[in-house]
């Protein structure tokens, strides 16, 4: 899975088993780390005796999800043969520790104050891991009935906020997770992004696999808004595109409030704003179009958006805004400069086999209407039925017509 980010001034992105960071102001030297040579977990007694080794499953050393803490000094990735691996970028980077979790996780986050690591796994548990003590192995922070797909945290580190398979996002105390605050329902499909948003500390917007953003006051589980981004399409879409759901993948803001909403496999970029004073609280703005599907999509320091894109010509553009629009800085020296540190690991890029694949097409539910297919059936027998029954009559006054012509002749 490709990605991008920023950590301070650094530009970070990660695809396949490297994560790769760019400082986008100065040109230095960038720092590369490749999973694939990164330290193996160590056999211990439960391995040596596990003789058949069938449960024992291989992992492909891709990076599977990497975050970058609040004040932008530390950054942790996550990858396929259960690596959780933290660095600490400035002055410069540096590894701190490689530590293993129990299953792969599927996202990661820094509490506001950096001193845990949480990492929500396709379990539905979700460990903390202390950055005091880089060495000490995760704690279980608590469990779900469901896979995780995100996990946040309030501002002031009072609330811990999961969201899972099951279209359920939880709100509970970091401190005390036993403690459940609230639940925020309504998504129909599962709920694939958080983001408390930029200067809105008790406000929580999701997005799911049903193509909604939603908007929550997350401490009542109040929904305040809910947007259908096929809505806000402004060229008409085709009867196959109006079937198309859209998977939200992506909810990022900027430093001045901006927020981009992502989806999968759509070649646009969703622009909101956030006003808790007015009565709709979640307003529409405009809609990028990009040449491209975006991988993925970032906001730097200066609120620049930066589009990771399916292309080998272009693969990364960043556009500022400017007025109600959003235009492309084609001439940023940052591109320039991370786009040239970066050369070496597009074709990286471009040949990951899961690059085209979706990430979220299994996690879908499958509805199965069974009593559509009984009353078809039902309604098949009946027709069977009631054939049979016409060429029974049909036989039966056959016969009675040769009986009764016969009966005269014989008398005769």
């Amino acid at each position: 899975m490709a990605a991008v980010g920023f950590c301070g001034d650094w530009f970070v992105f990660s695809c396949d088993t490297k994560l790769v960071a760019v400082h986008s102001k100065q040109t230095r030297e960038p720092f590369v780390f490749d999973c694939s040579a990164a330290e193996k977990k160590p056999k211990t007694t439960k391995d040596d005796n596990n003789s058949d080794g069938a449960s024992e499953e291989t992992g492909s050393d891709k990076v599977l999800a990497f975050t970058v803490s609040p004040s932008g000094k530390l950054v942790a990735l996550t990858d396929d043969n259960k690596r959780l691996v933290l660095f600490h970028c400035e002055p410069s980077w540096r590894c701190i520790s490689i530590r293993f979790v129990m299953r792969r996780c599927t996202s990661l986050m820094f509490s506001q104050a950096e001193n845990e690591l949480l990492a929500a796994d396709k379990s539905g548990d979700v460990y903390s891991f202390s950055v005091v003590e880089p060495q000490r192995e995760g704690e279980l922070k608590m469990g779900h009935l469901s896979m995780l797909l995100a996990v946040t945290t309030s501002p002031d580190d009072r609330y811990i906020i999961t969201a899972d398979r099951d279209e359920k996002i939880r709100v509970s105390l970091l401190r005390s997770p036993y403690n459940i605050q609230s639940f925020c329902l309504g998504h129909q499909q599962f709920v694939s992004a958080l983001l408390v948003p930029a200067g809105h500390p008790h406000l929580l917007l999701s997005g799911s696999g049903d193509g909604t953003v939603k908007l929550w006051e997350y401490e009542s589980g109040r929904k305040l808004q809910s947007w259908d981004l096929r809505e806000l399409e402004e060229t008409p879409s085709s009867e196959a595109d109006k079937q198309k759901t859209p998977t939200v993948c992506r909810i990022t803001s900027s430093p001045d409030a901006h927020v981009a909403v992502q989806c999968e496999r759509v070649s646009s970029v969703q622009f909101f704003t956030v006003d808790q004073e007015a009565e709709e609280k979640l307003v529409p703005r405009s809609r990028l179009s990009l040449p491209h599907c975006p991988l993925d999509v970032t906001f730097d320091p200066e609120g620049r958006l930066w589009a990771l894109m399916d292309s080998s010509e272009a693969p990364l553009r960043v556009y500022k805004h400017t007025g109600d629009s959003w235009e492309c800085d084609a001439q940023s020296p940052e591109l320039s400069r991370v786009t040239e540190a970066l050369r070496p690991h597009w074709e990286t890029l471009h040949q990951a086999p899961t690059r085209a694949n979706s990430r979220f097409e299994h996690l879908y539910k499958v509805s199965f209407d069974n009593v559509t297919a009984y009353m078809q059936k039902k309604q098949q027998r009946l027709e069977e039925q009631q054939l049979k029954r016409t060429k029974a009559h049909k036989a039966n006054g056959s016969k009675k017509a040769k009986t009764s012509a016969a009966g005269p002749q014989s008398s005769a």
